[in-house]
């Protein structure tokens, strides 16, 4: 089957959206598909790997819209942090320059018996369906992958422009499917496509996830990590923090985040129990959270959102402590006290291996009887 994959995120970046693409990419390659992908090339990290897993990249071309630059007087740059934020939810600037990058590729490019786009940014998305009602339909089937919704996205503080909501009808009405993590993220779209939503969870090849752990040994005293960013008042640390500083345990919190802001008011009352790092490659990751005794999850709406993260912990089999809005003290108390028989353990490994999410994206096309012809340039 030839299979065209097409995302603002690749390795080596380390986000939802690189592993989903990167994954994708090369399990569909280890079954023998003749696969494409579009993205943004780096000689560097891509050449080798697509001779190792043997896909064509095709070059999106170089990030040419970018936020206004920034100075080190801290009056210019919160001016131009409030230019940018404005540009980005008035016009999706600069991610909107995808939208150009993804029509004029497609002009170029064969037909494919599936397309996979994925967001975000949505911009990809809107490219897709622009270039089909240009009449460069590429694919007998186009699924929009989304990680999230866009205009009804419940995530965001702000609600993007109600012109987006016509945006969003327009590529919603040309896809084929929008695959989503979970079945019940379609509240998050249009009423009138969710019909169109079908449930396509994040995937990894577990096996080969497992040769990144390292044999635990217990720790002197409770060690726990976390990974990820934070949202105010939905995936919100702070009420865990603060519990924590609070009392005279001796434990060691890794954080690993760039959203330091949320950690840092803390650091002097955790005096050293608290340590912040930078985001690390997931295979270092996964080594470093096999050496914890627990791992932490902050949830916000485990019916519609299953953070890949949570697919990493289940990998490491560590015990997990999800730690909800509304704070459970006496389950924190339990886990400083190694008992983890209230772990969140609602995960199926099975769900969660490659081999079974790119089955699922097969089924979809092999279900699809009748080609659409190839036109303008095909």
């Amino acid at each position: 089957m030839k299979i065209l994959i097409i995302s603002g995120a690749f390795f080596p970046e380390n986000s939802p959206r690189s592993f989903r693409a990167t994954e994708l990419v090369k399990q569909f390659c280890r079954q023998g598909h003749e696969v494409t992908y579009i993205g943004r090339y780096d000689e560097k990290y891509h050449k080798s790997l697509a001779e190792e897993y043997g896909f064509r990249f095709v070059d999106a071309g170089p990030k040419k819209w970018k936020n206004l630059n920034t100075t080190n007087n801290r009056w210019y740059t919160r001016f131009f942090h409030i230019i940018n934020r404005t540009l980005n939810l008035l016009f999706e600037y600069p991610d909107l320059q995808w939208t150009a990058d993804v029509v004029r590729v497609l002009k170029k490019t064969d037909f494919h018996d599936l397309l996979i786009s994925i967001a975000v940014p949505h911009p990809i998305h809107w490219g897709v369906a622009l270039a089909q009602s240009l009449g460069y339909r590429k694919a007998a089937l186009w699924i929009a992958d989304c990680g999230d919704s866009y205009y009804l996205n419940k995530l965001v503080n702000y609600r993007p422009p109600f012109y987006f909501r016509y945006v969003e009808a327009f590529w919603c009405k040309r896809a084929d499917y929008i695959s989503n993590p979970m079945d019940a993220m379609k509240e998050n779209f249009l009423p009138p496509f969710r019909h169109k939503c079908v449930e396509i969870p994040q995937g990894f090849k577990i096996e080969e996830s497992l040769r990144y752990l390292r044999p635990y040994t217990p720790n002197p005293h409770p060690t726990f990590a976390f990974s990820g960013s934070f949202i105010p008042g939905t995936r919100d640390p702070r009420p865990f923090l603060e519990y924590l500083v609070s009392k005279d345990w001796n434990f060691t919190f890794h954080i690993f985040t760039r959203l330091r802001q949320y950690v840092e008011p803390y650091l002097d009352r955790a005096a050293g129990r608290i340590v912040i790092h930078d985001y690390i490659p997931r295979e270092e990751l996964l080594s470093f959270q096999s050496q914890m005794d627990f791992l932490v999850n902050f949830t916000f709406n485990p019916v519609e959102q299953v953070p890949s993260k949570l697919i990493d912990y289940l990998i490491t089999g560590k015990p997990i402590l999800n730690i909800d809005p509304v704070l459970d003290y006496s389950l924190v108390d339990e886990f400083m006290a190694g008992d983890y028989s209230r772990k969140f353990d609602k995960l199926d490994p099975d769900r969660y291996r490659i081999e079974n999410v790119c089955s699922r994206f097969l089924e979809l096309a092999q279900n699809k009887t009748e080609k659409i012809p190839a036109v303008h340039g095909s």
